[in-house]
């Protein structure tokens, strides 16, 4: 998340491409101009606003991967390819299950022919 803020700060605050220095600006460099200010004015607050929170939240983020990224390592090691399960299921009394594919409905899945992109 710092590093969202971060790339959205440079970007904000970088001068448009299109600006160049010498005897002056045509109407669309100045138009760029103004726009990225324009830019710059309205979004400070709330660049400024969310890199506070994603300085305050980092140290959290940072203790929750170091405990449970090995414990979703070796969760997703167990499960494996995801594509092999219907989506979660809440039950009537609260529970959730997730319901593994059979064969047959894995190989449905599979288009056959050519797949247009």
């Amino acid at each position: 998340m710092k590093r969202i803020a971060l790339v959205m700060t440079l970007a904000l605050a970088a001068p448009p491409a299109l600006a160049q220095e010498g005897e002056g600006r045509s109407l669309m460099e100045e138009g760029a101009r103004l726009f990225w200010e324009g830019i710059r004015r309205e979004m400070g607050p709330a660049l400024d606003s969310l890199r506070e929170r994603a300085d305050e939240m980092e140290p959290a983020i940072r203790d929750f991967v170091e405990r449970m990224g090995p414990a979703l390592g070796e969760m997703m090691d167990k499960i494996g390819d995801l594509s092999a399960y219907h989506p979660p299921e809440v039950l009537p009394n609260g529970d959730i299950i997730i319901r593994r594919k059979t064969p047959q409905e894995i190989t449905d899945e599979v288009p056959k022919g050519e797949v247009e992109i």
